[in-house]
């Protein structure tokens, strides 16, 4: 992936993650907001148009029953209807307004007078109300009127209508009004239309104030963030420059004073490991020139130990085998330094493996003690002396805590080359199979003292990295430790991969200097 890719990858994980959340938040706290208003109003509006509209042509229409219908003669003619009703709907200024008027003689046979026979009929009125406007109601001190004015919003044709009833007191006709609310329906739509429109802009609006305060609140701790992934980097000078007084000015002075101490801490310890290196490196160095002599001194006296004085035998013998494990010492100890600076390098080499492996336990005399298993002929790319030092230290501590016979195996798997050592002792405990390949890492306090320096199988590890390869350690299912080898068969693509890493990790070091 490219890097532009992946910083627009970047880009969108922080866009999805806080700033989106806070995006979001706004808009549906300012969502929640403008709808509650917008409803409030609209309902509010809507009762108060109705309200009004419906109280208005209740009013005109009783006036209008008392007017024209209260004086027509007992039981009028059609004609008489007829002409009442017309007059009752052309006395109101409203569109849409018609009248009816019922008048009963005989049971089933009304007489009935429209305004508009086109616009209105009894059959549009509907039944509920009609038996409502026709039930005689018990006089009581509250109730004084027999028969009261009843009123129903209903639709007719999909257009919305109040229709109301009453009938005269004291005996006569029963009327009944229609009106539109054509005009009420259209213009509550139009308000539901602002309020809708308000609504959205509202939601625009919040959406714009919470990308601005996104931006205003959420900069500082992208700064903040990209200044720890630069920390996290080894980029120990990495600063954040402090302005106001708020809790992230707050924030970034206390990330300001622990970068400042990360970074002296790290300088410390980074000025101590140079030093410890180049001191063990120094002292490595200057002591093999008299260990050179000691071991020449040594050697000799270990020819001449059978004909010195039986008393002083054993201390020679003593003195040469601590002598040579001194100089074992000495040479590990620069071995590890070489690997800890960085200028430990391969020479590389087609080598058959086998032969590797056999020229290897015949320099130390471990044939007749090791069982080999594997094929001639495998040809790999590698260092031939440090494959020598590694497998030394495998099969050497094999023979030594695990015992003969040890079944070394060599084999090609999956593009690598695995070299696996087993041997016949009890395994490895537990608590120390994490820590084998650790530094003078000893499995027993009370025995702090061995014949080896405790770095053979750390620089059996080193020199299987610088390889590209690896060391494991684990406890055969049948008893033993296995430690397995593993390597690339070609070393050089990751010698220059090691190469890589250390160039990257001597940049860091030279940065925190």
């Amino acid at each position: 992936m490219s890097t532009v890719a992946k910083r627009a990858l970047i880009a969108g994980l922080r866009w999805t993650s806080l700033r989106l959340r806070l995006v979001v938040v706004f808009a549906l706290v300012a969502l929640t907001a403008a709808v509650s208003v917008a409803g409030i109003a609209y309902w509010l509006n809507r009762e108060a148009v109705l309200t009004r509209t419906q109280d208005t042509a209740l009013n005109d229409f009783r006036q209008a029953m008392q007017d024209r219908v209260a004086k027509l003669p007992l039981q009028p003619t059609q004609a008489e209807l007829q002409s009442a009703a017309q007059q009752m709907a052309a006395m109101s200024a409203k569109p849409g307004y018609s009248v009816l008027l019922v008048d009963s003689r005989e049971a089933g046979k009304p007489v009935v007078g429209y305004s508009d026979l086109d616009a209105f009929t009894l059959k549009d009125v509907p039944p509920k109300l009609q038996e409502q406007v026709n039930r005689k109601q018990p006089i009581t001190a509250g109730n004084a009127y027999p028969y009261h004015l009843f009123w129903v919003r209903t639709n007719l044709r999909s257009s919305p209508y109040l229709v109301g009833g009453a009938k005269v007191i004291g005996g006569g006709p029963t009327g009944y009004m229609l009106t539109s609310l054509k005009q009420e329906r259209d213009d509550l739509n139009s308000l539901a239309w602002s309020l809708g429109i308000a609504t959205g802009l509202a939601l625009l609006g919040s959406a714009l104030l919470a990308q601005a305060a996104a931006t205003t609140v959420l900069k500082p701790v992208q700064r903040l963030g990209d200044a720890a992934r630069r920390l996290g980097e080894g980029k120990l000078d990495t600063r954040l420059r402090v302005s106001g007084t708020d809790e992230l000015a707050d924030l970034s002075r206390t990330f300001n004073r622990t970068a400042a101490q990360l970074e002296k801490k790290v300088a410390d310890m980074s000025a101590r490991e140079e030093a410890s290196r180049r001191f063990v490196a120094d002292m490595s160095h200057e002591l093999r020139t008299p260990l050179t002599a000691i071991t020449a001194v040594a050697e000799v006296l270990e020819d001449e130990a059978d004909s010195l004085d039986p008393m002083i035998a054993p201390a020679v013998h003593l003195v040469v085998s601590e002598t040579r494990r001194l100089n074992d010492l000495v040479e590990n100890l620069m071995e590890v330094t070489r690997f800890d600076a960085g200028t430990a390098r391969l020479v590389l080499d087609d080598v058959d493996v086998m032969d590797q492996v056999t020229a290897c336990l015949d320099a130390r005399a471990w044939l007749d003690a090791v069982e080999l298993d594997g094929e001639r002929g495998l040809m790999v790319r590698l260092d031939p002396r440090r494959l020598d030092v590694i497998l030394a230290n495998l099969v050497g501590n094999a023979l030594k805590h695990g015992g003969s016979p040890v079944h070394v195996s060599v084999r090609a798997l999956d593009g690598e080359l695995v070299i696996e050592v087993r041997d016949n002792g009890p395994g490895i405990p537990a608590d120390v199979l994490p820590h084998v390949f650790d530094r003078f890492y000893k499995a027993s306090a009370s025995r702090p003292r061995s014949e080896g320096s405790g770095l053979g199988l750390s620089i059996a590890m080193e020199n299987a990295h610088i390889h590209g390869g690896d060391i494991s350690a684990a406890n055969s299912p049948e008893g033993g430790a296995v430690f397995t080898l593993r390597l690339p068969r070609d070393a050089e693509a990751a010698e220059a991969a090691v190469d890589e890493s250390r160039t990257d990790d001597a940049q860091v070091r030279e940065e925190q200097s």
